[in-house]
């Protein structure tokens, strides 16, 4: 394609220009639904003897993308990443990319793993479904869990470059031991990979360095692009209003209708308050994990079971954690009457 420019008539910037890159290189699809919004991380469903209940976790999809997010991401959340093997990932992927085609949300699939080279499987089979199913399919990255330094990092996202063809958001965070891409390793991956690198989900465990990051982030567009917030939206608006971060990333599927609606009010600068109540509801629906055991999970199982989009309560969980995080037990997670209409009272809106 060529392309003529008259350069008295039309000055082109920078970040015009890598745009115009990004459109060329992705295809229409991509360039109608930027990455950007709400991009809520299913929880994923079992059954009650502890195996993957797929057809739930397409139920989930659908259920998401009628609320009005941008993204479904699978699977991302330490539970699938750790506790699901290759070919539970491969089949939930696969299922995922064929159900969502005709969704609104773009589908982001989950890339990684303990080393390189389960990364580059998983990348593989995600490029292979890109191709043969759903040519506006995404990733998302975290380091792997053998990265110990910015090197170690630096040749995991070149490794993934190699064979990846769309874009990748990465995620900065992946426990205590990984440490987390540096800016300027962020930076120096945008510049080389243009078309791959840029998307970053920022969610350093520190509240406050997360912020100090996220302004050197933002002020590194281009070659940077999405900025978003994570560790379940608590930081969203202040980041958004405050920052400019771009959407959120996180394990909160039940509460996307939510998330749809702040992002739908922060794109349209709302001043009259209607954001303010609507992050006040959100605030205290991510609350409930303070009280409801499961973590991230347990309200949300509840929540998604009384819908009946999930059939149980049931989850694998980490035997020890700290010395082996990827030996699983099941765990089952009752809540009296009182605890369910809690739970169903917070999540809920209006029309979901």
């Amino acid at each position: 394609m060529k392309l003529k420019v008259e350069s008295a008539k039309l000055k082109v910037g920078k970040a015009a220009l890598l745009a115009l890159a990004l459109v060329l290189s992705l295809g229409a699809s991509a360039a109608d639904a930027p990455i950007r919004g709400a991009y809520p991380i299913l929880t994923t469903p079992y059954l009650a003897d502890g195996t993957v209940d797929y057809g739930s976790l397409v139920k989930e999809a659908q259920w998401v993308d009628k609320a009005g997010v941008d993204g479904i991401i699978w699977p991302q959340s330490d539970d699938s990443i750790d506790l699901l093997t290759m070919d539970e990932k491969k089949r939930g992927m696969s299922d995922l990319a064929e159900a969502v085609k005709g969704f609104r949300a773009r589908l982001c699939l989950g890339v990684e793993g303990r080393d390189t080279a389960e990364m580059m499987e998983l990348a593989r089979h995600g490029e292979s479904l890109a191709v043969s199913v759903n040519p506006s399919i995404v990733f998302i990255s975290r380091p792997a869990d053998d990265c110990r330094t910015q090197d170690d990092l630096c040749r995991y996202y070149e490794a993934l470059a190699e064979v990846a063809k769309r874009p990748v958001i990465i995620q900065t965070y992946n426990g205590d031991k990984c440490p987390a891409p540096s800016v300027d390793l962020l930076v120096k991956l945008a510049e080389r990979h243009p078309t791959i690198y840029g998307w970053i989900k920022e969610e350093v465990r520190d509240g406050f360095e997360a912020n100090r990051r996220m302004k050197a982030e933002l002020a590194a567009r281009p070659p940077l692009k999405t900025i978003f917030s994570a560790w379940g939206g608590w930081q969203w608006l202040y980041q958004s209003r405050r920052l400019g971060s771009e959407g959120v990333i996180s394990e909160r599927a039940a509460l996307a209708p939510m998330l749809a609606e702040i992002w739908r009010l922060m794109e349209a600068k709302d001043d009259t308050g209607a954001l303010d109540a609507a992050y006040a509801k959100y605030l205290l629906a991510i609350n409930l994990m303070q009280t409801v055991p499961g973590d991230l999970r347990g309200y949300q199982l509840v929540f998604f079971k009384e819908k009946g989009i999930f059939k149980t309560t049931v989850s694998r969980v980490c035997k020890d954690k700290a010395n082996d995080p990827y030996k699983w037990k099941l765990d089952v997670l009752e809540v009296d009457e009182a605890t369910k209409q809690e739970i169903m009272r917070r999540c809920s809106v209006e029309g979901n």
